[in-house]
């Protein structure tokens, strides 16, 4: 996959994992992009490690969606629980 392909992905695994754990979040497009990217990473590398199942280069194989959002998912949280009620 390209970097085209990953932020693509980064931007629908951040949507879908924002849908998932709704609320008040800053940064909008841009930011739920930069989480579902870096959600991509993380998820792909909690895969590859933890479950022996690397994520394949392929932009419609089901595991890198789920790790994708997954990934993006468990930083959404994190970013919650670090940065909770900053917003009012």
């Amino acid at each position: 996959m390209g970097i085209v392909s990953w932020i693509i992905l980064g931007l629908l695994a951040g949507v879908i994992a924002k849908v998932l754990l709704p609320g008040r979040d800053p940064g909008g497009l841009v930011g739920t992009t930069v989480i579902g990217v870096a959600g991509a990473f993380v998820g792909g590398w909690i895969s590859a490690k933890f479950f022996d199942r690397p994520v394949q280069k392929e932009f419609f194989d089901p595991a890198t969606w789920g790790a994708a959002i997954g990934g993006a998912f468990v930083l959404l949280v994190v970013y919650r629980l670090l940065f909770g009620n900053s917003r009012n």
